[in-house]
């Protein structure tokens, strides 16, 4: 019965932080310091350095 409860509080949780994932990476995001954190990590991902960077500032992907 105990585990049920805890699968239960676990799907329930994760439903409630999906309907509201936006709100939460907004918030997450309104601090200097983990933006400026994300952006970094985000850099070092070889993919979004050479494909996805490019189509944001407007120059072509090569």
């Amino acid at each position: 019965m105990r585990a049920f409860l805890i699968a239960c509080s676990i799907i329930i949780t994760a439903g409630m932080v999906f309907q509201k994932r936006f709100k939460i990476l907004n918030a997450l995001l309104a601090v200097n310091t983990l933006r400026k954190l994300a952006v970094t990590v985000s850099m070092n991902i070889p993919y979004i350095r050479t494909k996805i960077m490019p189509a944001i500032l407007g120059r072509s992907a090569s």
